[in-house]
């Protein structure tokens, strides 16, 4: 029985083929030659390529993935404002026009303890460096506008958005003193209320920083005419060219008393060729195209930096950076804002008038501050008088029947942008109208020039000096004098409806092209 059933068993093994078993073997069999085909007969050199295609490509994921999230996690951010709010749309950081607040922080904590106590290290800090930054719409222009740090400002009311604490507004405060209760959006708030402008970055740096952006590009060109030392930085320079890069850049940045006549201006000037040497190393010996150069680069500002919510991407970052990379260094300019003592406190400053009016009345209309609009009126051609000598039938222009120096004429700044009257009311001095003064009015659309009794001839020549037409000087039998009532359709210039505003000549310091010697400041020079 047991032979019986091993004889089955053979007989079954024997006639396996024809069967479903067989069927099956020999369908698998035909599989694998099918499909192991290709690859036995692949070229060797073609398997290679393969293999280090798939390589290069997992890793490159791989590489990607790894410093967008490094460089991503190095971001701190904060809120862009601190309870004054956005008045305009917000702009479109790949194509519009920009402005960016640039800090430097002087807090002392965490890698930064060296340069303080441990009472620096509280609260937001002080902003020890402040400039806008302003790029144009078609990235052909940079504005860096300064502002000095004892600069007197109003402070407006601000809110911490951390605790929600609200401080009061301030006037007259020092301008760096802006962030250090209610944090940076409360600077940003105060820049804004200052220009009549409208931040929409900001980005805050650390002492850190400075010394570990100057160690990455191998250190910064800076150029003094006399050999220097300030043992309160610790700066120390030879004469002449120096590269200075960690320490020795961060106390060229902090100094306050190595340069010009110790003062702050002398400082922002030193600052601003600090910068403008960076631009051109990083542009001349082509960092931006270079990745391995921009992610060391990228990967010491990111762990520096402080941004608002808005750039707290490295896709926004990016979108600046590549923004910044084609402009002409000519066309970046290095502005302070002019200033002058203040009348309260002369180790203090105060903005100065017209100029300062002026220069964000420019910086509003997006004027080109190294080539300004050019005047209106055309020079005289070769050979003609730029004054035409009048016929002798020609009558000269009558004398005004008044004194123009003793003519009550006012300013009333409804144009909704600070500083404006001040611009007007210095072209009508100019103008020999000595007695004018100036108030800040509810905001109006449209401009008229008022007039009380007996003051027509008047204020038709205030109209006339300002470029304001006839149809809009309006009597008022409640006026006393004349009143130049400024609209929002007239915030720009001296002339209505020319748009060309005045500028100081010296407004810029320098641009990134230049190469500028800081003058030393003399009690602190030494002898080589």
């Amino acid at each position: 029985m047991g032979r019986g059933r091993d004889e089955r068993d053979n007989e079954a093994d024997l006639s396996a083929g024809p069967g479903p078993v067989s069927r099956h073997a020999d369908g698998g069999a035909a599989g694998a030659a099918r499909h192991l085909g290709p690859l036995r007969t692949m070229p060797l050199w073609l398997k290679i390529l393969t293999g280090v295609v798939a390589a290069v490509l997992v890793g490159g994921i791989a590489f990607a993935g790894f410093w967008f999230f490094r460089l991503q996690g190095n971001i701190s951010k904060a809120p862009l404002n601190a309870g004054g709010g956005s008045t305009e749309s917000p702009a479109n950081d790949a194509t519009g026009r920009m402005q960016i607040l640039i800090l430097g922080s002087d807090t002392r904590d965490g890698k930064n303890s060296q340069y303080g106590s441990a009472d620096d290290s509280t609260g937001y800090g002080k902003s020890d460096v402040m400039m806008l930054m302003d790029i144009s719409e078609d990235n052909k222009r940079v504005n860096v506008i300064s502002f000095p740090r004892d600069l007197l400002v109003d402070i407006p009311q601000c809110t911490d958005q951390k605790t929600k604490k609200v401080y009061p507004a301030r006037s007259g405060v020092m301008i760096n003193e802006a962030m250090g209760e209610a944090g940076i959006g409360c600077a940003v708030d105060t820049v804004n209320k200052l220009t009549g402008m409208q931040v929409d970055h900001f980005m805050m740096a650390d002492f850190n920083a400075v010394k570990e952006l100057s160690n990455a590009v191998g250190g910064v060109e800076v150029c003094i005419s006399d050999a220097v030392f300030d043992p309160d930085s610790g700066l120390r320079l030879p004469a002449g060219t120096s590269s200075v890069q960690g320490e020795m850049a961060l106390s060229y940045l902090r100094t306050r008393h190595a340069f010009a006549d110790g003062g702050d201006l002398g400082r922002i000037k030193a600052q601003q060729g600090f910068l403008s040497s960076l631009t051109r190393k990083i542009k001349d010996e082509g960092t931006l195209s270079d990745p391995a150069r921009m992610l060391k680069i990228a990967d010491v500002v990111t762990q520096n930096l402080t941004v608002d919510d808005g750039l707290a991407s490295v896709p926004a970052l990016l979108t600046i950076g590549n923004r910044l990379k084609n402009i002409d260094i000519g066309k970046v300019a290095f502005v302070a804002v002019p200033t002058t003592p203040a009348p309260t406190d002369p180790n203090r400053l105060v903005i100065a008038e017209p100029a300062g009016a002026q220069l964000f009345s420019a910086l509003r209309k997006n004027v080109d501050l190294t080539d300004p609009t050019a005047p209106t009126t055309t020079a005289p051609a070769p050979g003609e008088s730029a004054t035409p000598t009048p016929s002798p039938t020609e009558t000269a222009a009558p004398v005004p029947p008044y004194n123009k120096a003793i003519q009550p004429v006012t300013v009333a700044n409804g144009s909704g942008v600070p500083g404006r009257a001040q611009e007007l009311v210095q072209a009508l001095v100019s103008g020999g109208f000595a007695a004018t003064s100036q108030f800040q009015a509810q905001p109006v659309a449209k401009t008229a020039v008022y007039y009380g009794p007996n003051f027509a001839d008047v204020a038709t020549d205030v109209a006339a000096l300002l470029g304001i037409p006839a149809e809009q000087v309006i009597p008022l039998p409640a006026i006393q004098g004349v009143q130049v009532y400024v609209g929002s359709d007239f915030t720009t210039g001296t002339a209505f409806g020319s748009g060309a505003p005045a500028l100081p000549s010296d407004i810029v310091n320098q641009t990134a092209g230049d190469k500028v010697c800081q003058q030393a400041n003399p009690a602190l020079i030494v002898r080589q």
